[in-house]
């Protein structure tokens, strides 16, 4: 049986909004109290992931919660000049509280406020929903990272603001989940609103050929499914669900896919030995996969696969 285009609208369709909605602003209210031992540090608290990009969909359960610290940041100066490092270092003064603190005292208050169900994980802290108004929540503390591209003697310094963490292996992770999340808006814009229900196809498909024993599980985490769809042209969306899914699947196989960047425009896509890089071997296991699924049930689409 061919993928229809109502099956394709329904994968389309966003997952959970209200609930979800409602556990970032119950953890939301609970990083931002004032009695947290963190308060008077200066912090941020936002979305990532499906949920804050609008590409969740009804099975994912997680809520990403982002709380970064900005009474200190981090830098990588490795693009400036001698002199511009130069001038960095004139400006330098050292920081009188830690990520690690910080991240132990945001883990300590969350247990105080939602139990011993909370749970530090390899980057972000679980916490536990409670199986009615709440969804599970991960939790990431990080800090401000900044990778300077000028640092003049005179002036304001030009920088790439980002996060930076350290995973339970002391792998160190740089990211830029802000600039991740404006390009898929403006991405979704520009193509007519087909961008987003596009990445949620493509997720429910990974999901179905997991299931049907295609693909394995975790070779294709949707941050780099919205980033693989972030590189096909505009152009290639709309008409229909069953146009442009067949389009980009084309697309990706037309092109030089080692030249794709992540969503956030900054990081290659597929690399190896990077934790923010898709491996090439899980995406072409993942593209096989896809072929695969969609000759078998993609009707007029199997005739156009390249």
């Amino acid at each position: 049986m061919p993928i229809n285009e109502a099956q394709l609208v329904t994968w389309s369709g966003q997952g959970s909004v209200q609930q979800s909605a409602a556990t970032y602003q119950t953890v939301r209210n609970v990083l931002n109290d004032t009695q947290s031992p963190y308060y008077l540090k200066l912090f941020d608290i936002f979305l990532q992931g499906s949920y804050g990009n609008e590409t969740n969909i009804y099975a994912d359960s997680d809520v990403d919660i982002v709380i970064r610290l900005e009474s200190i940041f981090y830098s990588d100066t490795s693009g400036l000049s001698v002199q511009e490092k130069s001038n960095y270092e004139g400006n330098r003064s050292p920081a009188e509280y830690s990520l690690d603190k910080f991240k132990g005292e945001v883990g300590a208050w969350l247990v105080t406020k939602f139990g011993t169900g909370v749970k530090p994980g390899n980057k972000a802290i679980f916490v536990p929903g409670n199986g009615s108004s709440r969804r599970d929540a991960d939790v990431l503390p990080c800090a401000e990272h900044r990778y300077y591209t000028s640092y003049p003697a005179v002036g304001s310094p030009a920088f790439l603001e980002g996060v930076v963490f350290w995973a339970k292996d002391g792998t160190k992770i740089v990211n830029y989940p802000k600039q991740h999340s404006d390009n898929c808006t403006t991405k979704h814009q520009a193509t007519n609103g087909y961008f987003k229900p596009t990445v949620r196809i493509f997720k429910n498909m990974r999901n179905r050929m997991i299931e049907n024993g295609l693909l394995k599980e975790g070779l294709a985490p949707s941050y780099y499914l919205e980033g693989l769809l972030w590189n096909v042209p505009y152009n290639y969306y709309g008409s229909s669900y069953q146009q442009t899914v067949t389009n980009c699947i084309n697309f990706i196989n037309e092109s030089d896919t080692t030249q794709f960047h992540c969503a956030n425009g900054i990081h290659w896509l597929l690399r190896d030995g990077y934790q923010v890089c898709w491996s090439p071997a899980n995406f072409s296991a993942f593209m096989t996969a896809l072929q695969a699924f969609w000759n078998d049930n993609g009707g007029k689409a199997k005739a156009l696969w390249l």
